[in-house]
């Protein structure tokens, strides 16, 4: 495992390449659709026609996960009529990384043909009109971790050294996971997601200011993948699930297997907006 402080920022680009030659040597399948699948979604995965999967610890660049709900595997394959890769779990900052290399493997997704991708993940919801369960689709994000991805040495190879976040998720994706989860009955709550580094949950009075500044779900990751998506050129779709409610007069709080069990029972409705969306998503 390459630690926080030892990951080459200087050379992003010649260890992608070393993780691209690595998965090559196991599939030659080029996705154009990468998605990421968060805390409970991974059953996604079975869904999959998976050509190969190959287990994080194989790939240069790529840390096993530690988080419950995490696999840890990388997956080539086709889903819905479309070649893709599939992160089944993803890493987080809280797990001792830097916010580089939780989003690293967005680079390596990009690099082997993904142009598009899907990013999910578990959260606690703020929104007053949310329940536990529901599905909502992210509009907007901040970033209150203290890092971010881009930090260090620019390769212009990789994008500008000040990308543009406005307007992170692609309207056009947006407009068609409104549409599929119509015409599939599903209730889609939209909002803004705010994500913090953790293992710690936010405390009530960090919640009532969250909720003072107009934030909707909040979680411990997904901004980081999502600002080096855009920076890569990639068009983004963000679904979370709403697995609590993060609420500061709440007197009870969720733990990490509620959180993992609520994202299983929503499993179903996310697995079926998500290759809803990609059968209709534009090559």
């Amino acid at each position: 495992m390459i630690g926080a402080m030892d990951f080459p920022l200087h050379d992003l680009v010649g260890l992608r390449d070393r993780a691209v030659d690595a998965i090559h040597q196991h599939s030659s399948l080029q996705p154009s659709v990468a998605i990421i699948l968060g805390s409970g979604l991974g059953e996604l995965a079975n869904e999959i026609d998976v050509e190969t999967a190959i287990d994080y610890a194989k790939i240069p660049g790529f840390v096993g996960s530690t988080a419950p709900g995490h696999t840890g595997r990388l997956l080539l394959g086709r889903l819905a009529g479309k070649n893709i890769v599939a992160m089944q779990g993803r890493n987080h900052l809280y797990e001792g990384l830097s916010a580089a290399q939780v989003a690293f493997p967005v680079r390596v997704m990009h690099a082997l043909g993904a142009h598009s991708l899907i990013v999910s993940n578990a959260c606690g919801g703020l929104n007053k009109d949310f329940q536990a369960g529901d599905l909502m689709l992210q509009v907007d994000f901040m970033n209150f971790t203290s890092d971010n991805a881009l930090i260090g040495p620019n390769d212009p190879a990789l994008g500008s050294r000040f990308p543009v976040m406005f307007d992170c998720y692609d309207e056009t994706y947006l407009n068609l996971a409104r549409k599929v989860a119509k015409d599939q009955g599903i209730t889609l709550q939209e909002g803004v997601y705010l994500a913090f580094s953790g293992p710690t949950y936010a405390t009530r009075a960090e919640l009532r200011y969250y909720q003072h500044v107009g934030v909707d779900a909040v979680g411990m990751s997904t901004v980081h993948e999502v600002a080096v998506a855009r920076h890569e050129g990639m068009r983004v779709l963000g679904i979370s699930s709403v697995t609590d409610l993060a609420r500061p007069d709440s007197h009870e709080h969720a733990t990490g297997d509620d959180v993992v069990a609520m994202a299983k029972q929503i499993g179903p409705r996310f697995r079926a907006l998500v290759t809803g969306v990609l059968a209709d998503m534009p090559d």
